[in-house]
């Protein structure tokens, strides 16, 4: 194809027929989701690669097709570099019960992964989007059973270290046939992932994205925890890069709901997209309606609100598309 590129090009000339070829490379497509799953690299490892959107060949053709008739490029590669979205936060092995009532009577459990932001990283995976992971875990059964299961739907945990002397957090879920909340039972404290600090953080992989997404579960873990995600968020913004936060309450982590507050606050003001749940943005901001929620955030700098109303769908206010409402998924 090459070849053919190059001879039409030079017999087009004294015609003003220019002819040029782009290599599409890592578009995302169904031909290249495989690279999600892992290619094989130079050094013998497996490991995802990134891909990019349409858009990025898309404004190459339109720059190609605006050249002079004088001026032409014969080929040009279009390459992903960059992994879109990163995301850091510590990552469950979660237990299922398979029947009803309390969790100690209960001998059969369906094993899954569970994860405020890993769950964000595997929707936006099966989404067609490269995303990155970053977070500590021991290294037990349960930290390779996240690696595999976590990275088999896409998402590259290459920045995610695992230590001998450290433990997996895991817990427990129970399951209610009356509408209610199941019982919960969390064994996280103490994790690997809670003493993730600034120092563990990949800050070239931040300042290569194009969006970080945080949530207040991981600063809620520990001090150093809650010192890495400032950071994160500093060199996201520092290289302009967007920022999405989710308040995703634990009150239970917390000291104090006073403390809480102030600290979710304060990091959402720091966050371009605020996403909190209705019953989380009344207890954080005192409001009782959606449209006061988000406001209340839009005042505080974030671009783009979307408060959660489960059943209900979502309302947004941003900055570019104004104000409304979406319905639930189905």
């Amino acid at each position: 194809v090459t070849g053919i590129t190059k001879t039409a090009s030079l017999d087009g000339r004294k015609y003003n027929i220019a002819v040029g070829q782009i290599d599409i490379g890592n578009v995302a497509s169904d031909m290249t989701l495989k690279m999600v799953g892992g290619v094989p690299q130079a050094d013998g490892t497996v490991k995802p690669e990134p891909r990019m959107a349409m858009d990025n060949v898309v404004s190459t053709f339109l720059m190609m097709a605006k050249l002079p008739p004088e001026a032409n490029i014969l080929n040009v590669t279009v390459m992903a570099t960059a992994m879109p979205f990163v995301t850091l936060g510590e990552a469950m092995t979660l237990f299922v019960a398979e029947t009803p009532g309390p969790l100690e009577g209960v001998m059969r459990f369906t094993k899954r992964t569970a994860g405020a932001e890993t769950n964000v990283a595997i929707g936006l995976a099966r989404l067609g989007f490269k995303v990155g992971w970053q977070s500590r875990l021991g290294a037990d059964s349960m930290a390779r059973y996240l690696l595999g299961a976590i990275g088999g739907e896409g998402v590259d945990c290459s920045h995610v270290t695992c230590h001998a002397d450290e433990r997996t957090a895991f817990m427990f879920k129970g399951r209610v046939e009356d509408g209610s909340d199941p019982p919960v039972e969390y064994h996280r404290k103490g994790s690997a992932a809670s003493r993730f600090g600034p120092e563990h953080l990949d800050e070239a992989q931040i300042v290569r994205a194009r969006h970080l997404h945080v949530s207040g579960v991981f600063t809620a873990l520990s001090a150093s925890t809650l010192a890495a995600t400032r950071r994160a968020m500093a060199v996201a913004r520092e290289h302009g890069k967007t920022i999405g936060f989710d308040p995703n309450l634990r009150p239970t982590l917390w000291p104090s709901h006073e403390a809480m507050r102030e600290t979710i606050n304060d990091l959402a003001a720091h966050a371009d997209w605020v996403l909190p749940g209705i019953e989380e943005g009344r207890l954080l901001t005192g409001h009782d309606t959606p449209e006061a929620v988000a406001r209340f955030y839009r005042e505080c700098g974030a671009k783009r609100v979307v408060v959660k109303l489960g059943a209900d769908g979502a309302y947004f206010d941003d900055v570019d598309a104004g104000c409304g409402r979406v319905a639930a998924f189905p």
